[in-house]
């Protein structure tokens, strides 16, 4: 594809040929004979098929984890994000490698994600390795100033503007309130601060600025992505990355700017996750959520900005507001945190888990927990068993009828998809069917089946590796490998023929079935509708 006049607003290294002619990326389409990923295989014959977790898991990689991706891809997770924040190229580059050699060697479907840096304003450091304590009344400096070493009761600031507008008097808040200063003298561009409230002082640590009980909201107009963000764009593009999920969204172009990209580079297939964790992007939430692939409600640092009462209901409200919308949401940070230290969460914890999967939360996520913390495969057993039992809570008790019904579409091709689904998913909730069977190329069918949040679970069939992983984070999805045609009949024979020979359905087995339009046909090729919705027991 030509690159255009506009391409002028990216970085010029960025155009390198496209990724399906260089080595070691994958190639954007491969058929199969047919591939049910392992974990959800062993799921299906032991428990059946309402036994099937609905929630999507996602693990944070780090150190602490690098030896125990396999253990974890075992345990259920399905999304592997490696965070560029931390960490050296040839670090993330081993990581993801491993997650690729489980896919093509072990027989997982685990999906790739890469989290930008971000042009994170406001990160303090005090220089060492481990926390330090901030005492109550002690004077601390905070400084702009570059400096090779650390020094005592001195926290390095990496904005040389972070000053601008801050008066005396005002508080300085870390991490949300991990430890809280308040300003006593401005120094040139330096702040003198003594402690009000003591605590902890952790390693690239998140500073906020508050006046009479608000956020000092400020904008240096720096842009979302840096050049280090489009570095490593470009070095996940290069690593076969599946999502990336883009830090301190400020609005819906900071989305569409780097969709627009990917689309040049014929790369559409890769999706963009919003991280909601700014003032901005709440203001812009609509706008981001239209705009994006999926959202990640990155609760850490928006309780930075964001009053600590207010979490609960605004991160009720994003999961609502995907849903309606129609685009996969991930609830983050601090899920269960005391595990970085201990082998058992609190109670507090568990019930804040139990929570995102009630509010049919598609993912939730350990950050730390697994990065870093010393029971990451405990912690993903934990988030496991926790989602599970909510689930099967909400089935029992039918909270699925509680969902409102938002119309979606505008054209009525579209519509008439949406409402097939719609009544497809009232048919299976009704007729109490084992399973739904979809059969998709592009994954647009199973997005909107699992929007209703049926009670069965939903067999996503597809001959294109791409969309394989891009359903992989559909709340109660399970994304199959096969290969279509465009008769439903021989479809359907196929998939039972593959299903029976893993022993996961038996005569009597009774399965919903939605046709999508769209295979072997180009996307919006045609303006004719041939979804259809049946019924059909296993003989």
């Amino acid at each position: 594809m030509a690159t255009s006049a506009a391409t002028s607003s990216f970085p010029s290294y960025l155009f390198p040929p496209p990724a399906s002619r260089r080595s070691g990326a994958r190639p954007a389409r491969a058929a199969a004979e047919g591939v049910m990923d392992v974990v959800s295989e062993a799921e299906l014959r032991e428990k059946g098929f309402m036994g099937m977790r609905k929630t999507k898991l996602v693990c944070t990689v780090g150190p602490a984890c690098v030896d125990a991706l396999p253990a974890l891809a075992r345990g259920g997770m399905g999304v592997a994000r490696v965070n560029l924040c931390h960490g050296g190229r040839d670090w993330h580059r081993a990581a993801m490698r491993e997650v690729r050699r489980l896919n093509e060697e072990e027989g997982f479907c685990v999906s790739l994600m890469v989290d930008t840096e971000g042009s994170q304003l406001l990160v303090a450091d005090h220089g060492g390795a481990a926390s330090v304590k901030a005492e109550d009344c002690s004077e601390w400096l905070f400084t702009s100033k570059k400096t090779d070493k650390a020094h005592p009761f001195t926290m390095h600031v990496n904005f040389d503007k972070f000053s601008e507008g801050i008066l005396v008097g005002d508080e300085l808040v870390i991490d949300g309130g991990m430890a809280t200063f308040q300003v006593t003298e401005k120094i040139g561009s330096d702040l003198r601060c003594k402690c009000t409230d003591p605590g902890l002082l952790l390693p690239r640590a998140k500073l906020s600025f508050w006046r009479d009980g608000k956020l000092v909201e400020r904008n240096f107009g720096l842009p979302t992505l840096s050049t280090k963000d489009w570095a490593d764009i470009e070095f996940g593009i290069t690593e076969g990355v599946d999502c990336i999920a883009l830090s301190f969204v400020k609005d819906a172009n900071d989305i569409k700017s780097l969709k627009t990209y990917l689309s040049r580079r014929s790369l559409e297939h890769i999706k963009i996750f919003a991280k909601i964790e700014s003032l901005e992007s709440l203001k812009n939430l609509k706008d981001i959520v239209e705009a994006s692939d999926g959202v990640m409600v990155a609760r850490g640092d928006l309780g930075v900005q964001v009053p600590l009462e207010q979490i609960p209901a605004i991160q009720e409200a994003i999961v609502e507001l995907c849903r309606n919308l129609n685009k996969p949401v991930i609830v983050a940070s601090q899920l269960l945190e005391s595990m970085v230290e201990y082998p058992t969460p609190t109670r507090a914890e568990v019930a804040d888990v139990s929570e995102a999967v009630r509010q049919y939360a598609d993912a939730i996520m350990l950050s730390a927990e697994s990065a870093i913390g010393a029971f990451p495969e405990k912690a993903l057993s934990v988030l496991r068993a926790a989602s599970e039992r909510m689930e099967s809570w909400s089935r029992e008790e039918n909270m699925q009828r509680h969902l409102p019904q938002y119309q979606l579409a505008i054209a009525l091709p579209d519509r008439i998809s949406e409402q097939i689904c719609t009544s497809a998913v009232e048919m299976a909730n009704n007729l109490a069917v084992d399973a739904i069977f979809v059969y998709t190329k592009h994954g647009h069918m199973a997005s909107l089946l699992s929007r209703n949040r049926p009670n069965p679970p939903i067999f996503a069939f597809t001959d294109d590796a791409n969309t394989r992983k891009s359903m992989n984070l559909y709340w109660g999805v399970i994304p199959l490998q096969l290969l279509l045609s465009n008769s439903m009949d021989d479809n359907f024979k196929q998939t039972i023929k593959l299903l029976k020979s893993k022993g996961s359905v038996k005569p009597g087995d009774s399965v919903l079935v939605v046709a999508d339009s769209d295979l072997n046909q180009p996307c919006a090729a045609t303006s004719s509708v041939y979804q259809s919705i049946q019924v059909r027991l296993v003989d």
